[in-house]
């Protein structure tokens, strides 16, 4: 992101976002990156408005049993705050962080998802 900072512009890194590995489904990454093009965004920020409205739901229904066999690693940044709530959730529900995370993305919202360019923004100090 960027700064404007006594009438200058700089370039920081933006201390709220934490980078984070998991492992998800091969077939939904593949779906994410056709939403990611159609929404004009990333699959980070896709994942990340479907961990905001999973969050708001008052339960989270998830069978073990139906787990994925295809799981891949998969890398991306997350607001710090959002991915925390988002563990305290999984260990709430005895699952794991993945298995959250895939049951998350039916939640994603195309209409408020955040744009490909956010990362370029420019904030005033």
């Amino acid at each position: 992101m960027w700064k404007i900072v006594n009438g200058k512009l700089i370039q920081t890194v933006d201390e709220t976002r934490t980078e984070y590995k998991t492992r998800i489904s091969a077939s939904l990454i593949k779906k994410l990156k056709t939403l990611a093009k159609e929404s004009n965004s990333n699959i980070g920020y896709l994942l990340e408005n479907g961990f905001e409205n999973i969050l708001n739901e008052s339960t989270l229904i998830y069978d073990k049993k139906n787990r994925p066999k295809d799981r891949v690693e998969f890398r991306t940044t997350c607001d710090k705050d959002l991915l925390e709530s988002l563990r305290l959730l999984a260990k709430s529900n005895k699952l794991n962080l993945n298995d959250v995370i895939e049951a998350s993305i039916p939640y994603i919202d195309q209409n408020n998802v955040k744009h490909a360019n956010w990362r370029y923004r420019i904030e005033k100090e």
